[in-house]
């Protein structure tokens, strides 16, 4: 392979796992926009759809081990299949979150909220920036981009805390059944979010590394 179509291949590897990130965004907003709505086709269709992305993120990896097998990029060339390869892995990852979130969305079907989900969908328009951002850090190769992304997860953690304390106080109250079980599956997507949150910093991160050739950890 010419150097030219080494380039052609790499180019075109990074706009199949920026795809996948567009999906995987969408994914996240309309996973808690099931569970808002209590939406059971909203959540079955995220649920079918994350073999779409399961498959695009091993074609993403098939691609990657096919170039450094055969091209055996060197340097700078090899930090960015490397920085896509395992960004797909954390994107495939947070498609699983999205996926798991609208599977909560059934269980609470029917049911009355025991509290209005405002931080939950608050904690989503958050982390889909951060992924986005990430994103386009990589894109960009914007170092400063990429930090501002992973310092925003201390807001998500601290939303997170928040939610934990005050679901986890339904639970130790008690009361009727239903309504600690609700507690308990709104937490556990909260917890899902507070992941997404993580992996878009572990994104961020590896564009930090791209760019600079320093492990940064936020």
């Amino acid at each position: 392979m010419t150097r030219e179509g080494f380039d052609k291949a790499l180019s075109e590897l990074q706009q199949e796992m920026l795809r996948m990130g567009s999906m995987v965004e969408e994914a996240i907003h309309l996973a808690v926009e099931s569970l808002a709505k209590q939406d059971l086709n909203l959540a079955q269709t995220i649920v079918d759809g994350d073999d779409r992305i399961d498959n695009l993120s091993q074609q993403v990896e098939d691609d990657c081990i096919r170039l450094i097998a055969l091209q055996q990029p060197l340097a700078r060339d090899l930090r960015v299949v490397t920085t896509v390869l395992k960004t797909a892995t954390d994107l495939e990852r947070i498609a699983d979150h999205a996926t798991n979130i609208a599977e909560i969305t059934p269980r609470i079907a029917g049911e009355p909220l025991i509290k209005p989900l405002i931080d939950i969908p608050r904690m989503a328009s958050l982390v889909e920036a951060m992924v986005q951002d990430s994103l386009k850090a990589f894109v960009d190769r914007d170092v400063e981009l990429a930090k501002r992304t992973c310092l925003r997860d201390d807001e998500v953690d601290q939303l997170y805390e928040n939610l934990f304390n005050e679901l986890t106080g339904y639970v130790l109250a008690g009361g009727e059944n239903h309504r600690v079980v609700q507690a308990l599956n709104l937490l556990f997507a909260a917890r899902y979010l507070e992941r997404v949150g993580d992996h878009a910093t572990n994104i961020g991160e590896r564009v930090i590394y791209l760019v600079t050739g320093r492990n940064e950890r936020y």
